[in-house]
């Protein structure tokens, strides 16, 4: 039978995987997008960066100060792009932008030229 543990600890054994990992954070930004809450994605940074092997080792496949990186994810005051964005450099990941889904496809989009006024 498997030992129970807590939730950090089993994200932590998951996000060792670079794929669940890059799930993992495109979930984490979607709902960034719904509640705005920066800690939730700091916290899933950590998170990824400990499962990656820590700071040390994330650090050294890419030539970065540690400490640049430790900083990053331990200051509240960083704006949020920064940090994601040294972070997912630092785990070898880009940020990419993509047309978000039309949430109500029988919604029509007007231009000025077919908009009338009665």
């Amino acid at each position: 039978m498997r030992k129970m543990g807590t939730l950090r600890e089993y994200l932590v054994e998951v996000l060792a995987d670079s794929d669940e990992a890059i799930g993992h954070l495109e979930a984490i930004l979607e709902d960034y997008q719904i509640f705005q809450n920066p800690a939730v994605v700091l916290d899933a940074l950590q998170t990824i960066i400990e499962a990656q092997g820590g700071v040390s080792k994330v650090t050294k496949q890419i030539d970065m100060d540690p400490q640049l990186l430790s900083k990053v994810l331990s200051n509240e005051d960083t704006p949020l792009i920064d940090a994601l964005g040294i972070v997912l450099k630092a785990l070898g990941y880009q940020l990419s932008i993509k047309p978000l889904e039309n949430e109500n496809p029988n919604l029509e989009t007007h231009s000025e030229d077919s908009i009338s006024v009665r």
